[in-house]
């Protein structure tokens, strides 16, 4: 946060899911006010307006901006009062600097309001979020949520058929996120029941769902299946849980779909939606969680402070004369740093991503240190093009 000028009250909060603990200080470091106050409008309402009518110009601070920190943020703006957003971890290290080591509602709100009075740069800015942004938020947020559950039931999957029979794992396992393969799994969940149905049968189910593939997945099917002759205890038990499995994925990856659709409709009507798509290796659900966290950038004062906000900000160890080199943060959004990744392993279809992989490669760096600097490159460039509204532009061979 560039500046907090003008600010006659620093009231943090500790935000909670049945009540918030509100602690306010004058700028001379004096506290007026410290008490709990339930999660609902009419008591936020009438605090921030008595506040303010005494004292002047509010600053309202969290450290949870989302969730169970909407509702007072929103009465705060709706009141006039101007609000700010203390990252949790930062709020936590601050809390180290004072006296004591009790964790309590009302210590927290404290060290919040005094890190907003003393500390005004490690306050980030909260512009009023569009509807588009808040209902992107929502939805990408329930879509990482299904992700890590299709990851589990896919584990959870080839796990077990692992178990029972590597061969035919190494032929479905990688094929799991295939909805012909999943109707397979969920009819017959057992290598007995594969064979038992039969090339004919197995070659009509997966047709019109994969008809280039299925021909050709059968014979894979029954190649592996003729490589193990031993029934390994615990097929039958698993042959009643694989179908079950197999419904579950195919269920959390059709609501992804819709998701994904409705991403797309909300990512359309924001006007940095062409900014963002424009650059190799953005897709939608990317683009997605970029808007939601990083916005127009503005909150950042460079492309080193998005970075580091990133967790893509390499980390120097030193001890006396003794370097011990660069390593990945492990600090950060690990959403956004997550993102920023995948994105970056997208283009390498690109030349140019490609080239500047290749080149970190050969300086002796493995693939996810290689991957981890091409993202930390490609920052810089998302950092310019949010700055300025404007589209990717690759490099010209002079510049390279």
């Amino acid at each position: 946060m560039t500046s907090i000028d003008g600010i006659d009250l620093y009231l943090g909060l500790d935000v909670g899911k049945g009540e918030h603990h509100a602690s306010a200080l004058t700028p001379a470091g004096k506290k007026v006010f410290d008490k709990a106050l339930p999660n609902n409008e009419p008591r936020l309402r009438e605090l921030f307006t008595k506040l303010q009518a005494k004292h002047g110009t509010v600053l309202v601070v969290v450290d949870q901006p989302a969730t169970i920190g909407a509702l007072p943020l929103a009465v705060a703006r709706d009141t006039g009062c101007r609000i700010a957003y203390l990252p949790g971890l930062t709020m936590r290290r601050i809390a180290d600097l004072y006296p004591g080591e009790a964790k309590t509602d009302a210590r927290d709100a404290m060290v919040i309001a005094d890190a907003a009075r003393t500390m005004p740069h490690t306050l980030r800015d909260l512009v009023p979020a569009d509807e588009t942004v808040a209902e992107l938020e929502m939805i990408a947020g329930f879509d990482d949520d299904l992700a890590g559950e299709s990851t589990r039931i896919k584990n959870r999957l080839r796990g077990l058929l692992t178990q029972i029979h590597p061969s035919l794992e190494r032929v479905l396992g990688p094929r799991l996120d295939h909805p012909a393969v999943l109707a397979l799994l969920e009819r017959h969940g057992s290598p007995a029941q594969l064979r038992k149905a039969g090339r004919r049968r197995l070659s009509t189910l997966l047709r019109p769902r994969a008809p280039r593939m299925a021909e050709r997945l059968v014979e894979d099917i029954f190649t592996a299946l003729d490589e193990q002759t031993v029934v390994v205890p615990g097929t039958e038990a698993a042959a009643l849980i694989v179908p079950s499995l197999a419904s579950s994925l195919s269920s959390v990856l059709d609501q992804r779909k819709l998701l994904a659709a409705r991403i797309e409709e909300l990512l359309e009507a924001h006007p940095l939606s062409p900014v963002l798509t424009s650059m190799p290796g953005i897709g939608v659900r990317t683009a997605a969680r970029i808007l939601v966290d990083v916005g127009d950038a503005r909150a950042f004062p460079s492309a080193g402070h998005l970075a580091a906000y990133s967790g893509l900000a390499p980390v120097t160890r030193a001890s006396g004369s003794s370097i011990r080199g660069e390593h990945p943060s492990r600090r950060g959004n690990k959403q956004l740093k997550r993102a920023f990744y995948l994105a970056a392993f997208a283009s390498l279809s690109q030349p140019e991503s490609r080239a500047y992989y290749d080149k970190k490669r050969r300086q002796g760096k493995h693939h996810v240190a290689a991957l981890v600097c091409l993202a930390r490159r490609r920052i810089d460039v998302l950092f310019a093009m949010l700055r300025d509204g404007t589209l990717y532009q690759p490099p010209t061979a002079a510049a390279g």
